[in-house]
Order: structure tokens, then C-alpha cells, then sequence
């Protein structure tokens, strides 16, 4: 074959070369314009999609369950939670007699990196577990003040798999705890970006406050209009135990000395209510005491009766006529009316006939 040569067109662009068109086709053009318009309409009133411009890099995935034992309050904030953080899985209730090593295992098969548990005791004692499975580290809270999203007086709202902000106390920087505990928490509640199951969207705000040597958890919506705060819930606190050197164990790295325990506050409590009681039993057996001790007499003062003026003798007088009897009045008038009437009656009688 001979070698055909190129046509050299300069710097013009390559203009795309136009399809053939059949025979067939050559009659309908029309019907393929309309066709095309209304294709065009549809897209225009579709509402697109969000568009994920990123990767989904961070992958981390929380575990959340419980011990069994809890009530009904412990699993609605469990609900709660897992409600909130789309990166979350759940599992079966744990038994109790099982060791805690147990769950790193049961994370690893769940393919999650964190762990949230919810151990009850006495089924009126919680605990929260906050794990970094498998190496650790871990921290043990006791749970206090719990309310849920269902309670009333927790109006606000949000889309459900959107992403929080994340609001800590300046005091989590100043001890290191509290900095290991702020970057544990990070961790755990922060909703990954461009996660499949989560929303491009920041409408509500985790807050983490330390007072009184207790994390406060609040969650608020932010309103669009005035970026004014309405709390949503739950809410819960937190009040540290300890924090180990590996999952769910190991070594102390930080025991927290104003922790007191249930039991040692129910045992105050009941010792405080006995002490009042003994007292008040002491108080009736003095008072008994003193009502069986014999009155004393106290001698007759001669200066009390200085003051007292004696009363005038009046001089005794014996009636001996009887007294004549009261005239009643009223019953004397009763009877003259009686009378004129009777006599009335008699004149109307008589002047008939």
C-alpha cells in the first residue's frame, strides 16, 4: 500500500467528525429533539445529590455495647449514642462473668478500633469504658445524671449522621490526664470526614466541661438564624476512676483520688440517717426521764404578794321572800295576737251568716 501523507493544518483545532446517519434515522429527527428536551427538563428538577469531592481516610469505627444487667435508661442513652455517631457498630449483650479482655477480641472480629462499654453493676451502678483496642490505652468513668433524647424538655433538633463540633474545656489542657482523656474522646466522638454513612453537614456541637472533678457531656443543636444554642441531649457525667496503660487492663497510669464509690456513698448516707435517729431516740429518753423525777416544791415567797390588792368584803344578804317570776314578753305578745285574731275570725263568721 502506498504511504498516504498527513494534511498539515497548523494550529487549528481537530474538529470531531460528525456521525453518519442511517437511512432509517433520516425521517425522525424530530421525535430525538423532543426526546432530548424532555431528558433536559427531568435533570433540571432533579435535586442532585451530595457531591463527595474527598476520601474517606479515616477509618475508624467505634464499638458500642453493654454488659447485661442494665436498665432501661442505659440502653436508651446506648440508643442515643449510636443514633449520634454514624462510624459506630453494635453487638449482643456481654455476660457478666466473661473477663473484659474478651472484648478486644469481639472488636477485632467487628473490624473497630474503639470501644465504648457500659458495665452495670447491683443494677443501679454504671460504668463506661472508653478503649483503645487492642493496645490501649483505656479509662474506667462512673456514670451519673443520665438523660436521654426522648425526655421533653430537650427541644432541640438535628440531621441524623451529620458531623459535631467538638467543644473542651480549657481546663483539659493544663493537667495530663485530662490531655490523654481529650485526645481519647477525640478520637472516639469525632465522625469521620467523607464517612459513607454520614451527612456534609456541621448543625450540632459536643461539649466536654470538667467541674467539680467531673466531665460534663452536653450535645445542643446551633441555629442558623442567630448561632444561639438549644440542647438536644443526651446528657450524662462522668466522673473518673481510673485510666490504664492497655485495653481494657494493665498498668495504672492515673488513679483519681476524689473518686468515692456507690457503695461508700450509700454507707455514709445510711450512717448519717442512723445518727439522726439515735438522736432523736436519746431526746424521747430524756424527756421520759424527766416526767418520772419527783416535782420539787419550791418554798412560799413572802415578797410575791406585795402587789396583790385584796378584794372589797361585800356583805352577806339573805333573801327570805321568793322572787317574783320574769315576765316573758315576747310570749305575752304571742298570745294577744291569738286572741285578736280568734275574735276576727269570729266577726267574719258571724256577718257571712
Amino acid at each position: 500500500m502506498a504511504a498516504t501523507k498527513r494534511k498539515r493544518r497548523g494550529d487549528l483545532a481537530i474538529q470531531p467528525k460528525k456521525p453518519k446517519r442511517n437511512k432509517k434515522d433520516a425521517g425522525r429527527p424530530a421525535k430525538l429533539h423532543d426526546t432530548a428536551e424532555k431528558a433536559e427538563e427531568e435533570d433540571r428538577d432533579r435535586i442532585p445529590g451530595p457531591v463527595c469531592k474527598g476520601k474517606w481516610k479515616n477509618k475508624e469505627r467505634i464499638l458500642i455495647f453493654s454488659s447485661r444487667g442494665i436498665n432501661f435508661r442505659t440502653r436508651h442513652l446506648m440508643q442515643d449514642l449510636r443514633m449520634l455517631m454514624p462510624h459506630s457498630k453494635a453487638d449482643t449483650k456481654m455476660d457478666r462473668k466473661d473477663k473484659l479482655f474478651v472484648i478486644n477480641e469481639v472488636c477485632e472480629m467487628k473490624n473497630c478500633n474503639k470501644c465504648i462499654y457500659f458495665e452495670a453493676k447491683k443494677k443501679q451502678d454504671l460504668y463506661m469504658w472508653l478503649s483503645n483496642s487492642p493496645h490501649g490505652p483505656s479509662a474506667k468513668f462512673l456514670v451519673q445524671n443520665i438523660h436521654t433524647l426522648a425526655e421533653l424538655k430537650m427541644t432541640g433538633n438535628c440531621l441524623k449522621g451529620s458531623r459535631p463540633l467538638l467543644s473542651f474545656d480549657p481546663a483539659f489542657d493544663e493537667l495530663p490526664h485530662y490531655a490523654l482523656l481529650k485526645e481519647l474522646l477525640i478520637q472516639i466522638f469525632c465522625t469521620p470526614r467523607y464517612h459513607p454513612k454520614s451527612q456534609p453537614f456541621v448543625d450540632h456541637v459536643f461539649t466536654f466541661t470538667i467541674l467539680d472533678n467531673r466531665i460534663w457531656f452536653r450535645n445542643f443543636q446551633i441555629i442558623e438564624e442567630d448561632a444561639a444554642l438549644v440542647e438536644i441531649g443526651p446528657r450524662f457525667v462522668l466522673n473518673l476512676i481510673k485510666i490504664f496503660q492497655g485495653s481494657f487492663g494493665g498498668p495504672t497510669l492515673y488513679e483519681n483520688p476524689h473518686y468515692q464509690s456507690p457503695n461508700m456513698h450509700r454507707r455514709i448516707m445510711r450512717s448519717i440517717t442512723a445518727v439522726k435517729y439515735k438522736e432523736k431516740q436519746q431526746v424521747k429518753e430524756v424527756q421520759k426521764l424527766r416526767k418520772k423525777e419527783p416535782k420539787t416544791i419550791l418554798p412560799h415567797d413572802p415578797t410575791a404578794d406585795v402587789f396583790v390588792i385584796p378584794a372589797e368584803e361585800k356583805p352577806i344578804e339573805i333573801e327570805w321572800v321568793k322572787p317574783e317570776p320574769k315576765v316573758d314578753l315576747k310570749a305575752r305578745k304571742k298570745r294577744i295576737y291569738k286572741r285578736q285574731r280568734k275574735m276576727k275570725q269570729k266577726m267574719n263568721s258571724g256577718s257571712a251568716k
